[in-house]
């Protein structure tokens, strides 16, 4: 199967830039390694997504991380991106299922009240740029659309759609990110809005039906001349995390815990915090490490 890559348009006076992403591939993934239920599938979902159409526009090598603190039962949501089309997400409650779903899968009270905040990182930064703004609705890209504006003075707009079926698996998942930069035709933005309101452009649906990049863009933009800019990085779920990592993390432990998991006999699973993507150390590595660490002792 080919890879998605995000695309990006820009219009024809360039006063509007526009990316879009059909990410269904990289949001399933996610839900297939952390086990994600409807509400934080949803969640993480969107996020990445936004995080991929705000990284689209940054520099080569250049990433974004979106960090949603809320007071909700979800708790957190993190999602990162880079400029070269590498993404990953979590939650800190994947498996959270409201009482009932009488708001279907709306994130306002699953995320809560709390703050979005937005780190940027190039190479060679030791600190990233952070800026942090409250969340205004907790349905993600409301809130991504406040923080450019009131962090950045963009105004934009930003639709994100994650479908599920009736078993609360992806069956598709993108958004579109349409900024308006400095010195744009007041008329310009009125009639991108009145597109958004009069045509409700539905993401996950269009994605659902076949859309392509171009045609999931083309009802926001319509009556207004665009067209497509080069971007060749394709979309791939990636996290830097690998087994030697984790080897590396369990050597923190001390010779008792390694006896005690050496006793019960079965291998050890480990998963990342940040992809949710599981290991599994076996006896014989458990072993090699209490075995390392106890010649460690002995110098």
């Amino acid at each position: 199967m080919s890879k998605e890559r995000v695309h990006r348009f820009v219009s024809k006076d360039l006063t509007v830039r526009i990316a879009a992403v059909n990410a269904t591939e990289v949001v399933r993934h996610m839900q297939g390694l952390q086990n994600t239920y409807p509400l934080a599938t949803v969640a993480v979902g969107r996020s990445m997504v936004g995080a991929l159409l705000m990284a689209a526009q940054l520099k080569d090598d250049q990433m974004v991380g979106l960090l949603f603190r809320g007071n909700g039962p979800l708790g957190s949501v993190y999602a990162e991106a880079s400029y070269n089309g590498h993404v990953r997400g979590y939650t800190a409650n994947p498996q959270y299922q409201p009482a009932n779903y009488d708001n279907g899968l709306s994130l306002k009270d699953a995320i809560g009240i709390g703050l979005l905040s937005v780190a940027r990182h190039q190479p060679f930064q030791k600190q990233p740029f952070q800026g942090t703004v409250e969340l205004v609705s907790g349905e993600i890209g409301q809130d991504i659309a406040h923080y450019l504006h009131q962090s950045h003075q963009i105004r934009s707009l930003v639709s994100l759609g994650v479908y599920l079926d009736t078993y609360g698996k992806v069956r598709s998942a993108g958004g579109v990110l349409i900024e308006v930069m400095p010195g744009v035709d007041e008329a310009v933005v009125e009639r991108i809005q009145k597109n958004y309101e009069d045509k409700k452009p539905n993401i996950s649906q269009m994605l659902l039906d076949g859309a392509t990049a171009e045609q999931l863009v083309a009802p926001f933009m319509d009556g207004i001349p665009f067209e497509e800019i080069e971007h060749k990085p394709e979309v791939e779920y990636f996290c830097p995390c690998t087994k030697d990592r984790v080897m590396r993390a369990l050597e923190l432990l001390t010779v008792e815990d390694f006896e005690d998991m050496i006793k019960k006999a079965e291998p050890v699973h480990v998963t990342c915090q940040v992809c949710g993507r599981p290991y599994e150390v076996s006896i014989p590595e458990v072993q090699e490490l209490k075995d390392k660490l106890h010649k460690e002792s002995l110098h």
